[in-house]
């Protein structure tokens, strides 16, 4: 049954009156509108379930599409995430319900050296193991709990976008109207696709085949490494169960993978098969890395693998995903609710294009260290001598971790733009965690100072703020130690977007940036949000 959204409009027959420039054909024919919301997400996976939970705590009416018939998620999939994902978990409080199904590891690097990371300042010092079926089951969850409906067993077949929303055409000739529509669907991303985004990258240089299966045979011990790239077999936590991969000689069809292309690769590798049978899935991956030129156009925008591919090696692609999801969930919520121009939209795009791309150029060079002959072999050693030194291992870390994003805001403080620190305040008679602060996904004005000092003013009824102390030191990941700030303004996605000098000097425009303009309107009385500014 169709809900009103924010078009207004009643659910009924839809004719389009002009072109539709996502496909480039006349999309005039009739179509019945199932659903009316404020965003559709195109996808079920980790970056569509996040971003839908960030949309809903934030009010906004979403709704989730998925191709998949049922939340079942055939076989494992992909696994795990690294500190900045299970510190954006944490601010949301559902770090633990993760914690408590997966297994905590260090940061691994070039599949032998253990890189060390107990020394880096989150309480999250690690690299969290968890297939992707439990992620997606366990975000699932959360998202059910926030009551955003999910639509299973529909595809998108086109967009058709107006002045004041988006037509997402669906097989059937079914259709949903929203305001926005955000493609979480995966590296084939038919909403990408629709919308004309062109996807430029790097081709495929090999690619690997990954299965689950049954054996008959002892299976090897270890990893083999060879020209081909990376090869190994392993139960599962069932006990019987193996999981498999293996790359291939030669790059693989773009067809779906057979359970004879898996036993003649085995055949090739090991010279046997293991006697491989009853699949559970089959699939094959690729080192093509590409990314969405544009994160936005218009009313549509991409999010995780419909923005960009590349090789699983190095364990990024979930964590971007949901990365990028906590990003713009806050943003396109302010949008929607009509107290930030669609201008702040773009900062989506400038924020998170190059935090990904710097992420997919790591993944690249994994991958490359992956193939095992003479040349390849001499740059992994002199790596792992690298490495083994502090400050190129805290360098690496960072990347791996994601624990040294920062957003250019501008110049200032070291931690304007990036992450704020999950420090222990002393807020009266209470200590107070930060990232608790966030959990409801609203930014936080902590300050430090004086209490009374500062005051959001007309923003009160969209940002917290709290009169703390803390004596501690402030250490960033990577950055080292830093000078104390007398206050900090932190945004949903646990950013830093402004920090005081003692005075509240451009903590209106920060607020005004971020946040939009005051309650009632023209900016009145906005200067009562800092005085001394």
């Amino acid at each position: 049954m169709a809900r009103p959204g924010a078009c207004g409009k009643a659910p009924g027959v839809l004719h389009t009156g002009r072109p539709c420039p996502a496909t480039g054909g006349d999309e005039q024919g009739e179509m019945n509108v199932v659903d009316m919301v404020d965003v559709a997400v195109v996808g079920g996976g980790p970056t569509g379930l996040m971003l839908a939970g960030e949309l809903a705590l934030a009010g906004v009416d979403v709704v989730v599409l998925e191709r998949r018939p049922t939340a079942e998620l055939l076989g494992s999939r992909a696994g795990g995430f690294h500190a900045r994902t299970i510190e954006i978990l944490d601010q949301r409080g559902i770090a633990e319900r993760f914690l408590a199904e997966g297994k905590t590891y260090d940061v691994p690097y070039s599949g032998r050296l253990m890189l060390d990371m107990s020394d880096f300042p989150t309480r999250h010092p690690y690299t969290l193991g968890l297939w992707q079926n439990h992620i997606e089951r366990i975000l699932a969850g959360w998202v059910e709990e926030l009551g955003v409906p999910t639509r299973r067993g529909v595809e998108v077949t086109g967009l058709v976008e107006g002045d004041d929303g988006v037509d997402v055409r669906l097989n059937g000739g079914e259709g949903v109207r929203a305001q926005y529509v955000v493609g979480a669907d995966g590296g084939r991303s038919a909403v990408r696709k629709a919308a004309g985004i062109e996807f430029p990258g790097w081709e495929a240089t090999q690619s690997a085949l990954i299965a689950e299966v049954e054996v008959t045979e002892e299976l090897p011990q270890g990893v083999k490494l060879d020209a081909h790239g990376v090869h190994g077999l392993s139960f599962m936590e069932n006990g019987h169960t193996v999981r498999v991969v293996s790359g291939e000689a030669e790059l693989g069809a773009t067809t779906e993978p057979t359970l004879a292309d898996l036993s003649a690769n085995l055949q090739a590798v090991y010279g046997t098969d293991f006697g491989v049978h009853d699949p559970t899935w089959i699939s094959r991956f690729t080192d093509a890395t590409r990314q969405a030129a544009t994160y936005r156009k218009g009313r549509v925008l991409v999010a995780g693998d419909a923005a960009h591919i590349h090789s699983p090696a190095g364990g990024q692609g979930i964590g971007l995903g949901v990365q990028d999801a906590v990003n713009l969930g806050w943003k396109l919520a302010q949008v929607v609710h009509g107290v930030s121009p669609e201008t702040l939209l773009d900062t989506y795009h400038a924020e998170r294009h190059p935090a990904d791309a710097r992420a997919l150029e790591y993944s690249k060079s994994v991958s490359a260290l992956q193939r095992q002959d003479a040349r390849i072999a001499a740059v992994r050693e002199l790596l792992d001598e690298l490495v083994a030194m502090d400050e190129p291992r805290r360098h690496v870390v960072g990347i791996i971790s994601g624990l040294d994003v920062r957003y250019d805001l501008g110049e200032g403080h070291p931690l304007l733009g990036r992450r704020m620190p999950d420090l222990d305040l002393q807020v009266g008679d209470e200590v107070v965690r930060v990232y608790p602060l966030l959990h409801s996904a609203r930014p936080v004005l902590v300050n430090l100072g004086r209490p009374g000092a500062l005051d959001v003013g007309c923003w009160a009824d969209r940002v917290q703020l709290v009169d703390a102390s803390y004596t501690g030191p402030w250490e960033l990941p990577v950055v080292g130690a830093v000078e104390a700030p007398p206050a900090v303004l932190v945004r949903p996605d646990g950013h830093v977007a402004w920090v005081g000098d003692g005075t509240g000097a451009g903590l209106v425009q920060a607020l005004t940036t971020w946040f939009g303009t005051p309650s009632g309107g023209s900016g009145a009385g906005a200067e009562e949000a800092a005085p001394g500014a």
